[in-house]
C-alpha cells in the first residue's frame, strides 16, 4: 500500500512539475511575442526565445519566434537556420514554411524560394497563399514563359480571381512582336448629300517589353453624291512605354496639312495599377484645327472580373469657355490572348480619341451624340491578328436635328 502511495505521490509531482513548465513556457512565449509584434524589442525577443528553448528544446514556436527576429533584424543565416530546424521537425508546420519563403523572396534567391514552398505544397497542395508565393519565386526568375504557364494552372484553379487573370493577361500583353498591318473604316449617313467616308491607315508597331513604337499613315476620303469633297493624308506616332512595375503611360502626336484631319493633335495618357484587377488613367488632349485650340482632360477607370474586363473614360472638353462632358464605357470579354476578344463599346458625346469623326471634332463637340457598338478581334495561327467592329451613332449635326452614322470597322495585321 505504501509503494502504490508512493508511486502516485512521484506521478502527481512530476504531471505538477511538467504543468508548470508548460505555463512557464507558454507565458514566455506571449512575452516573446509581444517583444516581437508589439514593442518591436527584437534584442529582448531573442533573449526571451532563447530561454524559452533552453526550458523547452522541443517547442517549436520558440524557434520560429527567433527566427521571425533574426530575419527582421537582417542576419539572414541564423533565421534559416531556425526555420529549417522547424521544418525538418515538423514538415508540416505552414508558418516556418511562409517565414522561409518570405524570406528567400526578400534576399531575391528565386531558387530557394521554389524549393521551399514546394516542399510546403507537398502537404497544403490545396493551400491557395502557397501557390500564390510560388508564383512570386517564380516570377523572380524573369522567364515569362514558365510565369504563364503557372498563372494558366492558377487561372484554371481559382476562376474567381480576378489579380490572376490581369496578372496573365498583363504578362502576354508584354510580348516582343512587330507587325504590319491595314486599317479600314467606312462610315454611312442616313442623311441626303452626306457620305460616305473612307479612312484607310496603314500601320507598323515595334513591340517590345517596356515600349511599344506605333506608326501610323492614315489618307480620308469624305464624300458627297458620288463626288470626293475632301481628302487628305495625316502622319501620326504613337507609343507606350513603362514607368514602374504598376504604371506606364501613352503618348500621341500626330499632323496633317489638310482640311480633312486636324493640324496637329497632341494627347497622354498615365495608367496605374490599383490592385485586385482595378485600373485608373488620367490624360490631357489638345487638339489643334484652323481656327482653334481645343483642350480635354481625361479620366478612366477600369476593373477585370475574372476574363471580363470593364473601363469607364470621362472627358471634360472646352471650347470658348464652355465645358463639354462627353462618356464612352467598354466592355471586354477574353478568350485566350490580348489579340482574342469580344467587345461592347457605347458612348456619350464627341470625344478627341475617335478617329473616324476627329476631323468635325470642333462642329461636333457642343452637340449631343448617342453611339453603341459591338466588335470581335481574333488571332489566326500565329501571325495573323484580325478584327471587325461595328457602331451605330445617333449624331445632332444642327441643334435639334439628328442623323444615323453607321460605322464598320476592319483590321488586319501580320505579326513576325
Amino acid at each position: 500500500m505504501k509503494r502504490i502511495i508512493a508511486f502516485i505521490f512521484l506521478n502527481f509531482i512530476a504531471s505538477t512539475t511538467i504543468f508548470a513548465q508548460k505555463m512557464d513556457s507558454d507565458s514566455l512565449l506571449v512575452q516573446t511575442l509581444y517583444q516581437i509584434n508589439t514593442v518591436k524589442n527584437y534584442p529582448k525577443a531573442i533573449q526571451l526565445g532563447q530561454l524559452g528553448i533552453k526550458i523547452a528544446p522541443d517547442y517549436l514556436d520558440f524557434h520560429v519566434a527567433l527566427g521571425r527576429c533574426y530575419m527582421l533584424t537582417k542576419n539572414i543565416d541564423s533565421s534559416r537556420i531556425y526555420f529549417n530546424h522547424v521544418i525538418d521537425k515538423n514538415p508540416k508546420y505552414k508558418e516556418a514554411f511562409i517565414y522561409l519563403t518570405k524570406l528567400e523572396l526578400e534576399k531575391k534567391n528565386a531558387s530557394n524560394a521554389i524549393r521551399t514552398i514546394d516542399k510546403a505544397l507537398l502537404h497544403y497542395p490545396e493551400e491557395k497563399e502557397f501557390h500564390l508565393l510560388k508564383l512570386q519565386a517564380v516570377n523572380l526568375e524573369k522567364n515569362d514563359e514558365k510565369s504563364i504557364l503557372l498563372l494558366n494552372d492558377l487561372v484554371q484553379k481559382y476562376p474567381t480571381d480576378s489579380d490572376l487573370k490581369h496578372q496573365l493577361i498583363e504578362l502576354k500583353s508584354k510580348s516582343v512582336s512587330d507587325r504590319v498591318g491595314i486599317n479600314y473604316n467606312y462610315t454611312t449617313f442616313d442623311r441626303s448629300g452626306t457620305g460616305p467616308w473612307h479612312l484607310l491607315g496603314l500601320q507598323y508597331i515595334r513591340e517590345r517589353k517596356k515600349l511599344t513604337l506605333i506608326g501610323r499613315i492614315n489618307y480620308a476620303d469624305r464624300r458627297s453624291f458620288g463626288e470626293s469633297i475632301n481628302s487628305g493624308i495625316q502622319y501620326e506616332l504613337e507609343t507606350y512605354f513603362l514607368n514602374n512595375k504598376k504604371s506606364y503611360s501613352l503618348a500621341n502626336i500626330s499632323y496633317s496639312k489638310d482640311i480633312v484631319f486636324p493640324k496637329l493633335r497632341l494627347s497622354y495618357s498615365y495608367f496605374h495599377n490599383l490592385s485586385k484587377g482595378w485600373e485608373g488613367d488620367v490624360g490631357i488632349r489638345y487638339t489643334k484645327t484652323s481656327d482653334k485650340d481645343l483642350y480635354a482632360a481625361v479620366l478612366g477607370i477600369g476593373k477585370y472580373v475574372g476574363s471580363y474586363w470593364f473601363n469607364l473614360r470621362s472627358y471634360v472638353q472646352m471650347d470658348e469657355d464652355k465645358i463639354y462632358p462627353a462618356f464612352t464605357a467598354t466592355a471586354r470579354y477574353y478568350f485566350d490572348t490580348k489579340y482574342d476578344y469580344a467587345t461592347i463599346i457605347t458612348g456619350y458625346g464627341t470625344t478627341p480619341d475617335e478617329r473616324v469623326t476627329l476631323g468635325q471634332f470642333q462642329q461636333r463637340v457642343a452637340l449631343d451624340s448617342y453611339r453603341i457598338g459591338a466588335g470581335y478581334y481574333k488571332l489566326f495561327g500565329q501571325h495573323y491578328c484580325t478584327g471587325v467592329q461595328a457602331v451605330y451613332n445617333r449624331q445632332e449635326y444642327v441643334s435639334n436635328n439628328f442623323q444615323n452614322e453607321f460605322d464598320v470597322f476592319l483590321s488586319v495585321q501580320y505579326k513576325f
